[in-house]
């Protein structure tokens, strides 16, 4: 066989199983009560918050990913101020992972849940030093509704606590 003829036959496997997978998609895992709970938000939401420059408009998109394993939340989209946090199941108890403005990414681990409630607190394997340096350290996630979810947290600066107010999300239709 000549060259020309092997990367023609390479070519064509390669589309023939690309065609074969396309329409398969990976079964959706099924994760802990609380990140199941967590999938309910995948969509659109917005709500007014005070970062301490008076009220702004803060956007909030929650989506799925890695065949259903991840939930991602993306706040601030397009801007400087953009955020990323990362939910998922680790050793069957929900967990995420911040990615902050203050350039860090505090880790959390669910503390509590209940019907309404979803809480989770800091989890000092990440690497970060509480007294030294500023970070997100815990958030409460209240199921108001459906279309309604109340989110407070809790900062540390300079070592000490620095609580945030209450920010309501309603889901943008």
């Amino acid at each position: 066989m000549t060259t020309r003829s092997l990367i023609a036959a390479a070519a064509f496997l390669a589309a023939t199983s690309l065609c074969l997978t396309a329409g398969d998609t990976p079964e959706t895992r099924k994760g802990s009560p609380e990140f199941e709970r967590m999938k309910t938000l995948v969509g659109q939401w917005t709500g007014k918050v005070d970062m301490g420059e008076g009220p702004e408009r803060m956007d909030l998109q929650f989506r799925l990913l890695a065949g259903g394993s991840v939930l991602e939340e993306r706040v601030f989209a397009g801007t400087p101020k953009e955020m990323v946090t990362m939910y998922y199941d680790q050793g069957g108890k929900l967990a995420m992972t911040h990615y902050c403005v203050f350039g860090n990414r505090p880790a959390m681990l669910l503390k509590s849940s209940d019907q309404d409630t979803i809480a989770f607190d800091f989890d000092p394997s990440c690497g970060i030093d509480v007294k030294k340096e500023a970070h997100m350290h815990s958030i409460t996630l209240k199921f108001i509704d459906a279309n309604t979810l109340q989110s407070s947290c809790q900062a540390y600066m300079d070592g000490k606590e620095v609580p945030a107010p209450a920010v309501t999300l309603k889901r943008i239709k």
